[in-house]
């Protein structure tokens, strides 16, 4: 039937199958969200969870410092000072050009070089912008808000004293792992171990909360020494200028403590600035008086009659026929500056008669020198654990000659370090006892005796007239104190035998004589010009930097004893 022009459409009615086949899909939908929300709630909930994890949780590192190091006043020479490093995630940097010129910018690095850096690490999700920058630096990068770009606190060393004790404390790498010197040798005592935390953050890589500590941080052990910063920066200065004055290859001093062992001050020259990091010179932080090893000459005369005067043998007003001013022992002429007739021990001494020094000792047994030689320390590292430190060479006494035995009793054919020959001198001033050398504090001193004090105080005395009016160590002279000492003065070895015109310039001496304080030896190599002798280069140095210390440590003057 058709509708009437004019009237309503009828309603066909929706066959009810369909409405079943809805609610049908309706409810299976239904099914399938539940099923889904039930296997994700019961059966991968872990996963899950470890994928939010992931994304949002991280574990960093909590930096701890390095352990300082403090002279013996607790002076720091060494310490970690916090600082921003700057690191980037290549992936999601923006390398725009606007953006990337202004991180280049910042950073002082030419906008090729960082485009190529990063490109290098394109397939990585970590790289360094920039380790170890200040703060200040850091905020300014971090301002920028370049995806990609993250900042994290690091330690960095630094030394206050600069190259002043750069020789003895050494350095460390980016890393804060020991180089060289004490840095080196007691890296297991001032290393720090980084601590762990949880964090939550965002998905640009924002912190948002901190959920814990994991592990604590552990920050290393101070490292207190013996030396005394305010003689170290004296005897700094004096090495600097005695090297400048007489235009000299290097330099190096040692200052003990001549009841203990303890070193006061050890510097050398030249040196090189540790917290300077691109201008570094290895060679310049060598510390020479440690690792370097000399033929010490005529400052081991003292000791050679302290030998002859303990094996009984010799007194000390003994006369000992020098003339005619040589002597020739296997072909070989053995010379003094002059003929000096008959002289006395403490003659031998003051003059530096290598002949009177030779007739002494040849009237020993044969093994003798050697031997005490040996029991003061020549041939054997100090015992301070320097990293490097040389033993010497001290030649063993099988087959050893009567020429051989002449040389080494006036400092030639072995090889000593600076550091031995003050131990050995320490010997001298504490009434014939032997310390090993200490850069640590000394509580209770450890001693060898080596000579009998009665001998050690003789010969002391002997040396006291070297530096008055007549002697060759004037120089070393220090108003107020008696001073002992002797100089040395030797020719360099080179490749074909000794050097003429180039020499060694050296100065070991102890103060003062009437209750010995201090031990120091000076050592200056190749000094040009007119004054090379030790007397005139290296004892002026004593005189100044143990003069300062004297008066510094309160030690009275001789006069007001």
């Amino acid at each position: 039937m058709t509708a009437k022009a004019g009237s309503r459409p009828l309603l066909v009615a929706t066959p009810s199958w369909r409405l079943k086949l809805v609610a049908a899909g309706l409810v299976a939908l239904a099914l399938i969200a539940a099923g889904r929300l039930v296997q994700l709630h019961l059966f991968e909930a872990d996963f899950l969870r470890h994928q939010g994890d992931v994304r949002t949780l991280r574990t960093e590192p909590i930096p701890a410092h390095r352990g300082r190091i403090l002279d013996r006043h607790g002076e720091p020479l060494a310490v970690s000072s916090l600082v921003a490093t700057l690191w980037a995630n290549p992936r999601q940097l923006d390398l725009s050009a606007e953006s990337l010129a202004q991180l280049a910018g910042l950073l002082g690095e030419p906008v090729a070089q960082l485009q190529s850096r990063i490109e290098r690490f394109s397939q990585r999700e970590f790289m360094y912008l920039r380790r170890q920058v200040t703060p200040d630096l850091a905020a300014q990068v971090m301002a920028l808000n370049l995806p990609g770009i993250y900042m994290m606190d690091e330690y960095r060393r630094f030394y206050p004293s600069g190259e002043v004790a750069a020789h003895l404390v050494g350095f460390t790498n980016v890393d804060e792992q020991g180089q060289e010197g004490l840095e080196l040798a007691w890296e297991h005592w001032l290393s720090a171990s980084a601590g762990r935390q949880r964090v939550l953050k965002d998905l640009r890589g924002r912190s948002i909360r901190h959920l814990g500590v994991i592990a604590p941080p552990r920050p290393g052990q101070d490292l207190r020494l013996s030396l005394d910063l305010r003689l170290q920066y004296i005897a700094y200065r004096e090495l600097k200028a005695v090297v400048d004055q007489h235009q000299a290859v290097s330099a190096s001093m040692i200052l003990l403590d001549a009841r203990t062992g303890e070193v006061l001050a050890m510097v050398n020259q030249p040196a090189s600035n540790p917290n300077n990091r691109a201008r570094l010179d290895i060679a310049s932080l060598r510390n020479r008086a440690l690792v370097d090893q000399v033929e010490p000459g005529s400052v081991i005369k003292p000791l050679s009659v302290a030998v002859a005067l303990e094996s009984g043998v010799f007194s000390a007003e003994d006369l000992i026929d020098t003339s005619p001013g040589m002597i020739r022992l296997a072909g070989q002429t053995i010379r003094d500056f002059r003929n000096y007739g008959e002289l006395t021990p403490e003659g031998i001494i003051t003059h530096s008669s290598n002949v009177g020094v030779t007739r002494m000792i040849l009237e020993l047994p044969d093994e003798m020198l050697v031997n005490y030689y040996d029991a003061l320390g020549f041939g054997r590292a100090t015992g301070t654990g320097f990293p490097g430190e040389a033993s010497g060479v001290l030649p063993g006494n099988f087959g050893i000659t009567r020429i051989t035995r002449a040389t080494l009793s006036y400092g030639y054919g072995l090889s000593v370090t600076l550091g031995q020959l003050a131990q050995a001198y320490m010997v001298l001033a504490d009434q014939g006892r032997l310390h090993p050398l200490s850069l640590m504090p000394v509580t209770e001193p450890q001693t060898t005796q080596v000579f009998s004090p009665e001998i050690a105080q003789q010969v002391v005395e002997m040396m006291e007239r070297a530096t008055q009016p007549g002697g060759t160590g004037t120089r070393a002279a220090i108003p107020g104190y008696r001073v002992a000492g002797k100089t040395g003065t030797v020719h360099k070895l080179g490749a074909e035998g000794y050097r003429s015109g180039d020499y060694i310039a050296t100065f070991a001496g102890i103060a003062p004589v009437s209750d010995p304080r201090l031990v120091a030896v000076v050592m200056v190599d190749s000094p040009r010009g007119q004054e090379y002798f030790g007397g005139e280069v290296a004892a002026p140095v004593f005189s100044r930097v143990v003069g300062h210390a004297l008066r510094l440590l309160e030690v009275p003057p001789d006069a007001l004893n």
